[in-house]
C-alpha cells in the first residue's frame, strides 16, 4: 500500500477569500495541518487565513516554530526536525497538509522543508498546490499590470546589490522588489536618481487587516515599513 502524499498548499497572501478551491478542499480533508510559525511572532498568518476551514474536533493543527535566524546550521537542524515530523505523520498513514503563505514555489519557506524531506524520506511523494502570491495580489490592489505583450518582468529580493539592481531597473519594464523594509531608503534614493520614484508603489501586508498602499513613496514612514512588503516599479 502506497503512502499518502504530503501536500504543500499555498494559502495566498492574507485574504481568506483568495484561498483556492483546491486548497480549501485539501485543507478540509486533511487529518493533520502543519503550520509554520516564526519565533518572533505570536500567531501563524497562514493558520489564521484558513481558520474558517479547520474543524478542531477532527483535525489536528501542529505549529512548527522556526527560528528567524541567518545561521545556516541552526536553520538546517530545524528543517531536518520539521521534515522528520512530517515524514512520521505521513508514514503513519495520515493525510498531511503543510500550509504556506502565497505560492509554495515562490520565495516559500516550504521549499526548505521539501529539500530536506527528499533526503530524509525519498519514498514520500510531495504535491504542490499553487496559491495567489503577494505579487499578484499587490498588483491587483494597485491596479497595475505586471506585464503586457513582449514586456519583461523581474522579481527580485530588495537586497539585490548595487549596480545589479540598477541594471534590472534599466532592463526590465516592471520590477517587483520583495521585503524592502530594511533597505527602503536606499531603494528610494536609487529610484529618485533614475527618475522612477513616481512610477513606483509601496504595499505592505497585502490582504491582511493592516494592508496599506502608497503611491507616493516619500510619504512612507518608519512605522509603515514591514517585513511583508514590496515595491512595484512600472515604467510603462
Amino acid at each position: 500500500m502506497s503512502l499518502p502524499a504530503l501536500s504543500i498548499v499555498g494559502v495566498g497572501p492574507g485574504d481568506p477569500e483568495l484561498v483556492t478551491l483546491k486548497a480549501a478542499r485539501l485543507i478540509g480533508a486533511a487529518e493533520v495541518i502543519l503550520a509554520p510559525l516564526g519565533d518572533r511572532s505570536d500567531a501563524s498568518i497562514a493558520e489564521s487565513i484558513i481558520a474558517g476551514l479547520v474543524d478542531s474536533n477532527r483535525q489536528q493543527v501542529i505549529r512548527q516554530v522556526y527560528p528567524m535566524s541567518k545561521n545556516p546550521a541552526e536553520m538546517e537542524n530545524f528543517w531536518r526536525d520539521a521534515a522528520r515530523q512530517a515524514a512520521t505523520l505521513v508514514r503513519a498513514g495520515k493525510r498531511v497538509v503543510f500550509i504556506t503563505l502565497g505560492d509554495p514555489l515562490l520565495y516559500s519557506t516550504a521549499l526548505y522543508l521539501v529539500r530536506v524531506l527528499r533526503d530524509e524520506a525519498p519514498e514520500i511523494a510531495v504535491d504542490f498546490v499553487s496559491g495567489v502570491s503577494s505579487i499578484n495580489a499587490a498588483a491587483a490592489r494597485a491596479g497595475l499590470p505586471l506585464a503586457l505583450a513582449d514586456e519583461r518582468l523581474a522579481i527580485l529580493p530588495a537586497t539585490f546589490e548595487g549596480d545589479k539592481l540598477r541594471r534590472a531597473l534599466e532592463d526590465f519594464d516592471t520590477v517587483v522588489l520583495m521585503k524592502v523594509h530594511r533597505v527602503f531608503d536606499k531603494i528610494c534614493a536609487l529610484l529618485q536618481e533614475m527618475d522612477l520614484l513616481r512610477q513606483s508603489v509601496y504595499l505592505k501586508r497585502v490582504g491582511l487587516a493592516e494592508e496599506r498602499l502608497f503611491t507616493d513613496l516619500t510619504r512612507v514612514t518608519a512605522e509603515d515599513l514591514d517585513y511583508l512588503s514590496l515595491v512595484i516599479v512600472r515604467k510603462s
